[in-house]
């Protein structure tokens, strides 16, 4: 510091700390993988859940239950979009007691995995023999499931954002 100069501090007076951002990530489908459903096998195809995802309302929910909500399409806290993969999902969970419980047990990799509840749209189905082809289907929820998925190739992963500080006004402090 120069003699004579003035020795000049700054800090927030007003600030807001943005909480970590809670979100689970994965995949609630696989695309060309076959599982056995009851006396059947089945398999989706690319494309499966390409109009579902074109406007329509999804939810996402724990184990198939309305009752138990994480997030929906239309408020913008789930977002879908089928890849190479299969259908990739992300849930900005919400601030409550269930969600903290999910996000706790996928951290600990407890979570048995994604499902998914749809209807067969018109057409959207081929049969061979014993093995059901999806290639068409109306989208209605995806659930986090405690146990045991249908499809073993689906994945939910905890993901959170670093807290980060934002000033939202600054001004400067003479000594």
């Amino acid at each position: 510091m120069k003699a004579g100069g003035v020795l000049e501090r700054r800090r927030a007076a007003e600030f807001s700390a943005a909480l970590p951002a809670r979100k689970l990530t994965g995949y609630a489908a696989v695309f060309d993988q076959e599982t056995r459903i009851a006396g059947f096998t089945e398999v989706i195809r690319p494309g499966a859940f390409k109009a579902s995802l074109a406007g329509r309302d999804i939810l996402a929910l724990v184990d198939h239950d309305p009752a138990r909500l994480l997030a929906r399409t239309k408020s913008g806290t789930l977002r879908l979009e089928e890849d190479a993969k299969g259908l990739f999902f992300e849930i900005a969970l919400p601030d409550t007691i269930e969600a903290r419980d999910i996000l706790t047990l996928a951290e600990r990799g407890d979570i048995g995995g994604m499902s998914f509840g749809f209807t067969v749209a018109t057409g959207g189905e081929g049969w061979h023999g014993q093995k059901r082809e999806l290639r068409a289907v109306v989208l209605h929820e995806i659930s986090v499931v405690h146990a045991w998925p249908a499809y073993e190739g689906t994945t939910v992963e905890p993901r959170a954002k670093l807290p980060r500080l934002t000033a939202a006004r600054r001004f400067l402090e003479t000594v």
